[in-house]
């Protein structure tokens, strides 16, 4: 029997160059463990009743945005409104919370895709890595395909809020679970998306006076997550009502573990949380 307690953060994903099969480790402490490896095998969770801030290492009795403490959640760009809603960003007028850190993560070349994640969606990201990008792991995207390139974050929540007249921009995280979705041709509703909003994609390239909105002719990636079996009535875990649980592990889609009895649990939500588990 292994056992670790520490605040954990939400999980390392990384994807394989052939399958794109991802693998999951889980940061506890100073420690991470695999979870792939524990898929089939029992483990045992219990929270310590201490929170701490992911940021800035505070001790805090409630857990903000996915693990800020309330003052970093009122004073860090990085939990402003605009990171949700990249076209409300404030920048250009004067009032960004962390100029410094708008320049180094808003400023840079962003992303806007389609994927399937139990129902198509419209997304934004910064990094695609090799052909992955961790964002749609994240979200237990099974297919996703770039469909534009854009220069800065703005541009992206912009060019996103056209996309969203014509497909969601959230993800059914209860379908995502339920299984794998039938397979989609992304490719087709890629084209048929840019096409619907070339008019409006035009109007906002001669507003901004810039020609860097650049169409992407990507193929489509297929993405393999570790499941064994899916939940069929899903029970969410809630540790702020249930701090201890153990069961048999699955699999892992997004940022959930699927455990025995159709319990799920989504360790994002918990980031600096402290925990012990055992396996």
């Amino acid at each position: 029997m292994t056992q670790l307690t520490g605040n954990i953060r939400k999980m390392r994903v990384a994807a394989d160059a052939e399958h794109h099969q991802v693998s999951y480790h889980l940061p506890i402490g100073e420690q991470e463990i695999d979870m792939n490896s524990l898929i089939g095998q029992s483990v045992s969770v219990t929270h310590t009743g201490n929170i701490h801030c992911v940021h800035c290492g505070t001790k805090t009795k409630k857990s903000f945005n996915q693990g800020y403490c309330y003052r970093c959640l009122i004073t860090l760009a990085q939990c402003d409104s605009c990171i949700i809603k990249p076209e409300k960003c404030h920048y250009h007028e004067g009032t960004c919370r962390e100029p410094e850190w708008g320049e180094k993560h808003c400023f840079s070349e962003h992303y806007v895709y389609l994927a399937n994640t139990g129902n198509l969606k419209v997304g934004i990201t910064r990094q695609v890595g090799d052909t992955v990008s961790s964002r749609w792991m994240d979200q237990g995207a099974t297919q996703a395909v770039i469909m534009l390139k854009v220069p800065d974050r703005l541009t992206s929540g912009e060019v996103e809020t056209l996309c969203k007249a014509h497909i969601a921009d959230k993800t059914n995280w209860r379908a995502m679970l339920k299984g794998a979705p039938d397979k989609a041709d992304l490719e087709q509703a890629r084209d048929e998306l840019l096409a619907a909003i070339q008019q409006d994609l035009d109007a906002l390239i001669a507003q901004k006076e810039s020609a860097d909105i650049i169409p992407v002719k990507q193929q489509a990636v297929d993405i393999q997550y570790p499941v064994e079996q899916y939940p069929v009535k899903i029970k969410s875990i809630n540790l702020d009502k249930t701090p201890a649980f153990e069961g048999v592990i699955q699999g892992i889609k997004g940022q959930y573990l699927m455990l025995d009895e159709d319990r799920v649990i989504n360790l994002r939500k918990y980031a600096g949380y402290e925990l012990t588990v055992s396996f």
